[in-house]
């Protein structure tokens, strides 16, 4: 499978947020992110897109049949705002001299200062 690069893609979902599920089999579904890939405009959801691999027994691992999470595109899920609980999108202010993310909802400041 090629691996290709996405031109000037804004991922502003970080590791650790909870996201909705847009679209798929696991619509409208709220989960933690685990890992963002912003080369390739994609991220992995615990519990979305999980497939069913057959592993080989190496000395390190048993084998048998395990569930592996894949990455979905970015634009699939829409972050959930801490506050007002609401899918949101993102909106950037300037703190002081941080950039922070805002909930466009409720304005409130998502990132943990």
């Amino acid at each position: 499978m090629k691996r290709t690069k996405v031109k000037n893609q804004k991922i502003r979902i970080k590791k650790g947020d909870t996201v909705l599920v847009l679209s798929g089999k696991n619509k409208d579904k709220k989960a933690k992110v685990l890992s963002v890939s912003t080369d390739t405009g994609k991220i992995v959801v615990e519990g979305v897109n999980v497939v069913k691999k057959h592993q080989k027994p190496t000395r390190n691992f048993q084998g048998g049949i395990i569930e592996k999470p894949l990455p979905l595109f970015a634009s699939k899920v829409m972050l959930v705002c801490p506050r007002c609980s609401e899918p949101t999108r993102i909106g950037i202010k300037l703190s002081g001299d941080k950039r922070v993310r805002v909930c466009k909802k409720c304005e409130e400041i998502v990132d943990k200062v």
